[in-house]
């Protein structure tokens, strides 16, 4: 097992999981639903196995890029930890899981469950014909609180919407930032990026510009619900964090691209969901 959870780097799932459990408190709150720890329980595998699939296949198809690539070419399959095999069979042992834990849930997440599928296992194509791919990884990690709403409200509605939307700018904005690495070797590979296609200071911009707009989406839930002073507190301290993410990593110098990206991020997630079940807890209290 441990050389699989290599394999997945088990320890992303803090980016995404923060917000998937928002999602989940969230239509506790706003809706007539009760708590229901089976369906915490099969939302956490649904996150856990949706990641795994993503992470796995990206790795599989991969495969050949990352052992020509010097900052990849350690990874688990190029450096032979792991055989392409086993890393398509684990592909696909966590999509069948995936899919059959939606049906524990309800129907419209199983439903559904084929499209979310194909947008976090497509993002692994998209460096192949698109810059956008960063958007697409944040489409896919954006389907975490949506998900999770879905799994208690079983229906739509607009605030986990704005969760989503903000998940999509921040990861796709800090993906862009984590591919500022690879920019020459994915212009002399004719792979795409925003790096790569516009150069290291504009795709900074860029990252801004994006981080900018999830600003706005984490700020949009308090507008329009009756969320306090706790929410806006966390979103303050999302915003330094992006705000000091921007500061560590310069077009000169990217010598501090894994602690923006890793530790900044994960934190920012954290805290955040924190502030927020704060929020809802001491509003449920009152």
């Amino acid at each position: 097992m441990k050389k699989y959870f290599s394999l997945v780097l088990f320890a992303h799932t803090i980016f995404a999981m923060p917000f998937a459990i928002i999602g989940f408190f969230l239509a506790l709150s706003t809706t007539e639903q009760e708590f229901n720890w089976l369906k915490l329980f099969l939302m956490l595998l649904c996150m856990v196995f949706a990641r795994n699939s993503a992470m796995a296949f990206n790795r599989y198809l991969d495969r050949d890029i990352d052992a020509q690539n010097p900052r990849t070419v350690i990874r688990d399959i190029p450096s032979g930890r792991i055989s392409s095999k086993e890393a398509l069979l684990f592909t696909i042992i966590n999509s069948l899981l995936f899919i059959f834990t939606t049906l524990l849930i309800n129907k419209l997440c199983f439903y559904l469950s084929p499209v979310a599928l194909a947008v976090v296992l497509g993002y692994s194509y998209t460096k192949r014909f698109t810059p956008l791919c960063h958007l697409i990884l944040g489409l896919g990690l954006a389907l975490a609180p949506i998900g999770a709403y879905l799994v208690v409200a079983g229906q739509f509605a607009i605030l986990p919407i704005y969760f989503s939307l903000a998940v999509l700018f921040w990861v796709s904005g800090f993906d862009i930032i984590y591919a500022l690495q690879d920019e020459e070797f994915d212009r002399e590979n004719k792979l795409n990026s925003i790096p790569a296609w516009l150069g290291k200071q504009k795709a900074l911009n860029v990252s801004s510009v994006l981080h900018a707009l999830s600003v706005v989406f984490v700020s949009l839930p308090y507008f329009y619900s009756d969320l306090s002073w706790f929410y806006l507190a966390g979103v303050l301290f999302f915003i330094l964090l992006l705000i000091y993410q921007h500061q560590l990593v310069k077009p000169d110098d990217l010598s501090k691209v894994d602690r923006a990206f890793f530790t900044t991020n994960g934190i920012a997630s954290v805290v955040f969901a924190i502030f927020f079940l704060l929020d809802t807890f001491l509003r449920n209290q009152l």
